[in-house]
């Protein structure tokens, strides 16, 4: 696609007037939760001006994604990142237009969060959404994208998402009901519930990520039998289903073009999977019209998206906080974390679900001959898993008198008055938000 089509204007939307009445009228009240939500010091506010848009209005989600261009990016992990780099992307793309541009930079991407962040840019055509991947098939219907970028699938929240193949035949059908008018489907090629879900499309643009998590893909999405795995591609010997050519890849810490060009996209945030992330907004970028250089340009500007990856001062504590929700997103922050010692801070209310059995699918044996502190309302659990890993241990359930814990010990990487490395933070959702909180980040 070249590049000047990122300068095409969506046709304005056109509402009846009691829908533009309805929709201004909810509009203002949710403004008014949202300042009270922060008089309240209770956030931002842009969650509850969603929930209260929503509730006065409920087609604002539909209504509001009209007259836009809009690329939505979904997955279980990395899409909060992949977003931002594709805002970014896109925005520096823009230059001096960049306010056509709308985005849910704080990952809010239920209806109600997207919805709050449109309502506040009516007049921005271009959007980049992040989307939760039960919000897929509405977006794809009444948003009509030109770009979906479909990350991957890994087991979350298993007492609410007991079976990701059903998310991944909700993505088939909606792709299949949208037919030649549906979005271009960036997919990752590596993901079989991916390439499966993604195969009704009637485009797609496949990028290899070099996943390495494996285990949420051992059978067939489409027959069930077991797939065959050698070197990095797989195939599924009882059907065609097999990993697709991808036109763009990465390659160690690069990115390969269409046309083999090896970009390096020097990212601000750490480890490989965030370069697998760059490569799928690369690759949406350039969908929408973005310069190879400007897109490039634009991400590595993206140092701490909603939080993640930021460090603060908590508790005399510096601490870089990292956000892990599965055992495929452990398996990504793990490594990450250096520190002696580590806090590791585990929650199980609705929003990082109920059910931690997910602990002993985790390699916490890695955190071998370091310290970790275990902190959170389920940090009992956690010490039964470190335990067993033989990973020496220390449970204090409050995450503040963890976090002061730090600076007590004499081998602490991270003692107060020190300019030494921060101490590593891994928490699963909702400890992770009470921390961005404490840092005065959300």
């Amino acid at each position: 696609m070249p590049a000047a089509t990122l300068g095409r204007r969506a046709a304005p939307a056109t509402l009846r007037l009691p829908d533009r009445v309805r929709l201004g009228a909810a509009v203002a009240a949710g403004n008014l939760a949202a300042v009270g939500s922060r008089l309240a010091n209770r956030g931002s506010g842009a969650s509850i001006r969603g929930q209260v848009l929503t509730r006065i209005a409920p087609d604002a989600f539909k209504l509001l994604l009209r007259g836009r261009r809009i690329a939505s990016v979904s997955g279980t992990n990395g899409k909060t990142t992949t977003t931002h780099l594709l805002a970014a992307a896109v925005r520096a793309g823009l230059g001096a237009d960049a306010a056509r541009l709308v985005t849910n930079a704080d990952g809010a991407n239920l209806h109600y969060g997207i919805a709050s962040a449109l309502c506040q840019a009516r007049a921005a055509d271009i959007a980049v959404l992040e989307t939760d991947e039960r919000v897929v098939s509405d977006m794809i219907a009444f948003g009509r994208p030109e770009v979906l970028v479909l990350l991957n699938f890994s087991r979350d929240q298993l007492d609410r998402h007991h079976e990701i193949k059903a998310l991944g035949r909700a993505w088939r059908a909606a792709l299949e009901r949208a037919g030649h008018d549906g979005p271009t489907v960036v997919a990752n090629a590596d993901d079989p519930l991916v390439v499966w879900s993604a195969g009704t499309a009637a485009n797609v643009v496949w990028v290899d990520t070099a996943t390495s998590w494996t285990a949420d893909a051992a059978l067939c999405p489409a027959c069930g039998t077991v797939l065959d795995t050698t070197g990095d591609r797989w195939d599924c010997p009882g059907c065609e289903l097999t990993q697709p050519e991808a036109s763009w890849r990465v390659d160690g810490d690069r990115i390969v073009t269409p046309d083999g060009t090896r970009v390096s996209p020097e990212l601000r945030v750490p480890g490989s999977f965030n370069v697998s992330n760059a490569a799928c907004a690369l690759a949406a970028a350039t969908e929408l019209g973005v310069e190879l250089d400007a897109a490039l340009r634009g991400m590595r500007t993206v140092t701490s998206p909603a939080g993640r990856f930021a460090t603060a001062t908590l508790q005399g504590t510096t601490a870089r906080l990292l956000l892990a929700k599965n055992p495929a997103g452990w398996a990504e922050a793990l490594p990450l974390a250096a520190s002696d010692p580590v806090i590791l801070a585990i929650d199980s209310v609705a929003a990082d679900g109920k059910d931690v059995s997910w602990l002993w699918d985790v390699d916490y044996e890695q955190l071998q001959g370091r310290r970790v502190i275990a902190t959170g309302p389920r940090a009992q659990d956690l010490a039964v898993r470190l335990s067993y890993a033989e990973v020496e241990h220390q449970v204090i359930p409050e995450l503040t008198a963890a976090l002061a814990a730090v600076g007590d010990h004499p081998s602490s990487t991270s003692r107060p008055g020190t300019t030494e490395a921060p101490v590593d933070l891994i928490a699963t959702y909702t400890p992770f938000q009470r921390l961005l909180k404490m840092a005065g980040l959300r």
